[in-house]
């Protein structure tokens, strides 16, 4: 019988100029044609009205048909880009059900894409992370993976694997004629250079998650110190309740705002000391995980006076947490009594009462470097795990190849090959797929 025709809003439900309802299957034209009264030209935009079962006028939309297989998924794609707004979209999204689609499931279009060969398994999650990106830099990433570049460097590293497996298959059945004396040698060099490129990657992709993840900024320090107030100023509005009462925040505020090209996730914390307050322990618990949590750390100091015990705990614990950090002497305004010689050269001062200009240069500074990546990186978890799993193998192989055993040699290369190849399109069950492409987007 055939997959039955998809559709689905493809825009983010709300006010705006233009909503898009996409239609892919078979039926697709049909359906577009019955909602038009009017023939369709494939790549042309046509301005049509739109007509209900009834014969109601719907809307006047932009007509777009995409005959199959040269469409996102493969199949004939009609869109429509009819008025924005909830009503007239879920107006024309009824009236494509009712001439014979279906509701797409979330992911469908691109699972469609996948199974119809117009893209691999590192396109489809380029298209996911790509929608949800959090600064220009891993849009850039992730775009030159929608084209194709993980997945062309996987085929890659592939294909050096599969040779290998060759040359020990020539190895193994034609041991007596005369083969290059340094062949071993050579497969030995060839994988050595196959598991550095491998760590290399995993080693980079693991440093810059936060490209993809977005950056986690953690403001710690004393009660008192201007946590609340340094986090209200970079908002810009009243998030945080400020008083002199030691212990007002009493649990962490998280809020995302944009600094520069990027996007994070701020997060103000209870200010640490010791406490007999029960709640409060558990904010300042809190505030010790934000540390180990976080990507950056703001570590706040009260520069009006000269550091207490409580700083120099933080100091300690900041020490031992090795996490990136700016350190941040508030209340300049005041006059400056801490001794500095005990912070780092590099200490911003500065005042929440005024410009933080020097503190988001420094902060856009520190992102910058650590999330700028020209080389390629793995995206997502299960292609992470699957490059862990292919360098175990070829570990393997290494040591049998010394050993001269390669039929087990082969088997392990093997092995590898199928952990590389799941990162791009693995023989998978229907269920696998489902539950890989649910979490995208309906529409997408």
């Amino acid at each position: 019988m055939g997959e039955p025709t998809i559709a689905a809003i493809a825009t983010a439900h709300g006010v705006g100029s233009i909503a898009i309802v996409r239609l892919s299957g078979a039926k697709a034209l049909e359906i577009a044609q019955k909602l038009t009264h009017a023939t369709l030209t494939p790549r042309v935009a046509h301005l049509k009205k739109l007509f209900a079962l009834d014969g109601s006028l719907l809307d006047e939309a932009i007509v777009l048909f995409f005959q199959g297989p040269k469409s996102f998924t493969g199949e004939n794609v009609v869109e429509f880009q009819c008025h924005g707004g909830v009503i007239v979209a879920s107006m024309v999204l009824d009236a494509v059900l009712a001439m014979g689609a279906v509701l797409a499931k979330a992911g469908e279009f691109s699972k469609r894409a996948f199974l119809n060969g117009r893209i691999d398994l590192t396109q489809a999650h380029a298209i996911a992370a790509l929608i949800d990106a959090k600064s220009e830099n891993a849009a850039k990433l992730l775009t030159r993976q929608l084209k194709g570049d993980l997945g062309r460097f996987v085929e890659t590293l592939r294909d050096a694997l599969l040779e290998l497996i060759a040359y020990a298959e020539v190895t193994i059945d034609y041991a007596e004629e005369d083969l290059p004396t340094n062949l071993i040698e050579q497969m030995q060099a060839k994988l050595s250079h196959i598991a550095s490129v491998l760590r290399e990657t995993l080693r980079s992709s693991q440093e810059r998650a936060v490209l993809i993840d977005g950056y986690r900024v953690a403001i710690v320090g004393r009660p008192n110190v201007g946590k609340s107030s340094l986090l209200n100023a970079l908002l810009r509005y009243e998030r945080a309740i400020v008083s002199d009462i030691a212990g007002t925040t009493r649990d962490t505020i998280e809020e995302s705002m944009r600094v520069g090209t990027h996007l994070i996730r701020i997060v103000d914390t209870a200010g640490i000391r010791q406490s007999s307050d029960a709640i409060e322990q558990i904010g300042i618990a809190r505030s010790r995980a934000a540390i180990t949590e976080a990507d950056i750390v703001l570590a706040l100091f009260d520069g009006s006076m000269p550091l207490s015990s409580e700083d120099e705990a933080l100091i300690a614990l900041l020490h031992e947490s090795n996490k990136p950090t700016l350190t941040l002497i508030n209340k300049s305004d005041l006059g400056l009594h801490i001794e500095r010689e005990k912070l780092p050269e590099d200490a911003i001062v500065l005042s929440t009462k005024n410009s933080l200009e020097s503190l988001h240069t420094r902060l856009i500074a520190m992102m910058d470097i650590q999330g700028h990546a020209d080389d390629t990186i793995l995206v997502a978890k299960y292609q992470i795990e699957a490059v862990k799993t292919a360098l175990v193998d070829i570990d393997e192989a290494k040591a049998l190849l010394e050993e001269s055993q390669l039929e087990l040699f082969s088997f392990h290369l093997n092995s590898a090959v199928q952990a590389m190849a799941s990162i791009t399109r693995p023989i998978a069950y229907d269920e696998m797929l489902d539950k890989m492409f649910g979490n995208f987007c309906v529409g997408k």
